[in-house]
């Protein structure tokens, strides 16, 4: 998997002009899979994600979670995360999972991420062309790459 994760003051997700998801203060997540994804690492990223502390607390050091600050989390299946821009100038999209893996890996991981969360999160349209709109906060982005965790 690879994440980014982007603290927002708000971010909504529009689908044919429509809107399909709207947070106010959290995170907005996008993330791509590639065929070999386990259970277990979704687990831990979902685990991780909630717990990050990279929202400021009354001193204005990054000391509390989204879980924390009761906060709300967007989620957006984005495979070209795994873009691969070594040959030529047309990113390929080789290591990306395929359209019904990805779409299983992220059913899974929206289950990983409420449970570890304990609320509902707003969720994206799989494979949909979709617009989001977001005010970052800070800017605070994270990147995650589970296979290169150190």
């Amino acid at each position: 998997m690879k994440i980014v994760i982007q603290r927002v003051k708000k971010a909504s997700l529009l689908v044919e002009q429509k809107e399909k998801a709207n947070i106010q203060n959290g995170l907005l997540i996008l993330i791509g899979f590639e065929e070999s994804e386990t259970e277990e690492e979704m687990d831990w990223v979902a685990n991780k994600i909630v717990n990050l502390r990279i929202f400021n607390d009354e001193e204005m050091k990054m000391n509390l979670s989204i879980k924390d600050l009761d906060g709300e989390i967007l989620l957006v299946s984005q495979f070209t995360l795994f873009a691969s821009i070594k040959k030529g100038n047309r990113p390929s999209f080789i290591k990306a999972a395929s359209p019904i893996s990805a779409f299983n890996y992220y059913q899974r991981f929206v289950y990983a991420l409420e449970k570890v969360f304990n609320k509902k999160i707003e969720t994206g349209v799989f494979g949909a062309d979709m617009e989001i709109r977001q005010v970052n906060n800070g800017p605070v982005t994270i990147i995650i790459d589970s296979k290169n965790i150190s």
